[in-house]
């Protein structure tokens, strides 16, 4: 038997058994029709083959093997069945628990969180997102070191002798330390310098997020998968990465979104929710997160086509709320509408989320309908207003003319006049840009409330 590797925490390429327990009562969210699919998606975007699956139930964890120390023998045999060369748990084990799986199954088992940190891990591109993960992984290893290493004899000093009487000479008598006692101050000194690094980090994103609180921004939230990147590069021309795997992107992006009649938005695409996504996951991410955070509107695009799409649903209302976004308002989306069939979800969801938009990202059904439900929301954040400037301004000319929309024109008295419908927020960059805001008899105007645009399908915009 080759050695296991407790440092080694990837699959690439190694053919897996996953193993999920089953407790009455446990909330699945996300697995109900099958409770190791999102397991299965997640070992597959790891690099990993999955070749066999192991279910046990019980009515709670056993203490020692997390499912019975019969189950484990049943897994050793099974495992050998299928030449697996590592264990996937769909469930947090203490590291005395993998130790006791992996003496029996001869094998190197992981649990639920290490696979999903060994993901971002490897998904990480840029560097903010390679020390969010780090600081993760790090938080998660910390409490397990006694776990996790074996090299934890007691050092006696520099002489090096652990036996009676062994001594390194003047000043390095003692009892030592341990090593453990030393890995866990490297790891706190590179906990504390992560955590620094990213609160710059956190400022930073804060200050880029309110900076863009005079426009008005959306946000895709989902679970993993389900179609946002797509419908990002279709909103936007983004150019996102996109793959039918789970957690294909990890970094926010933000691009402006044409609304049509001089109306725009700012648009973010978010890292994907699952199940049970890991609180220090969350918690490393949160300046990630701060898009959504802090957006005027939520679009939670929802894999329609997903028998399970209503349990995944629940899972990404939970990760919300633990972000504290349960507030914000939401436009439910119901993504990949043209791959709907009798066992899709959407005929579950449809009666039950009032208001939601029916696409398909990939064809571009019902993109419209979307549009005309985000201009709904942003309908009372715009004014018409008519601006007066020199003839020569072709600075504010054209940047009204990308902001806004422009109604009409004419030159009065050698002057420029403008006729527009502005974001409410531009309204003092204009004026600042050399604009002034003017009645008909000459007189500063109150911006008034636009008529609302009504599209093609018959819905306020």
């Amino acid at each position: 038997m080759k050695e296991i590797k407790r440092t080694d925490q990837g699959v690439q390429s190694e053919r897996a058994v996953l193993v999920g327990l089953l407790i009455p009562g446990e909330s699945r969210g996300g697995t109900r029709y099958d409770p190791l699919a999102e397991l299965a998606g997640l070992a597959e975007a790891a690099g990993a083959t999955v070749v066999g699956r192991l279910i046990q139930k019980r009515a709670k964890p056993c203490g020692a093997t997390y499912i019975g120390k019969g189950k484990v023998e049943e897994l050793a045999e099974y495992a050998v069945s299928k030449e697996a060369e590592v264990v996937i748990f769909d469930n947090d084990l203490t590291p005395s628990q993998i130790r006791e799986v992996e003496e029996v199954v001869k094998l190197k088992v992981l649990d639920r969180t290490e696979l999903i940190l060994d993901i971002f891990a490897a998904r990480a591109r840029t560097n903010e997102a390679r020390l969010q993960v780090e600081l993760a992984q790090l938080e998660y290893t910390a409490p397990r070191l006694r776990g996790m290493w074996t090299h934890l004899e007691r050092i006696a000093g520099a002489g090096g002798g652990g036996k009676v009487g062994a001594v390194g000479g003047i000043g390095t008598r003692g009892p030592g330390e341990r090593q453990i006692e030393i890995d866990r101050r490297i790891v706190q000194k590179r906990v504390t310098f992560l955590k620094e690094q990213i609160r710059n980090i956190d400022r930073r994103k804060l200050r880029e997020v309110k900076a863009r609180e005079e426009h008005f921004t959306v946000s895709l939230v989902g679970y993993t998968n389900a179609g946002k990147s797509t419908l990002m590069n279709t909103l936007t021309g983004a150019g996102t990465y996109v793959a039918d795997k789970l957690f294909a992107t990890l970094d926010t992006r933000t691009r402006r979104w044409e609304l049509g009649d001089g109306q725009s938005v700012l648009l973010s695409d978010t890292v994907g929710f699952v199940r049970n996504l890991p609180h220090n996951l969350v918690a490393s991410f949160q300046a990630t997160l701060e898009e959504a955070i802090h957006s005027n509107l939520l679009l939670h695009v929802i894999d329609a086509s997903d028998p399970d799409a209503p349990g995944q649903v629940e899972a990404v209302e939970a990760v919300l709320a633990e972000l504290g976004c349960a507030d914000i308002p939401t436009i439910a989306v119901l993504n990949k509408m043209d791959a709907v069939d009798e066992e899709s979800g959407a005929h579950v969801l449809i009666p039950q989320l009032e208001g939601a938009v029916q696409i398909s990202a990939a064809t571009g059904a019902g993109i419209e309908a979307l549009v005309g439900a985000v201009r709904e929301r942003i309908e009372d954040r715009y004014v018409r207003v008519s601006i007066e400037s020199d003839v020569e301004n072709g600075r504010l000319f054209a940047y009204v003319q990308r902001q806004g929309r422009l109604l009409s024109q004419a030159v009065v008295d050698g002057r420029l006049v403008l006729d527009l419908q502005l974001p409410t927020a531009e309204v003092q960059r204009v004026i600042d840009m050399g604009g002034r805001v003017r009645a008909n008899n000459g007189t500063a105007q109150q911006p008034l409330n636009p008529a609302p645009v009504v599209s093609e399908s018959g819905r306020r915009g």
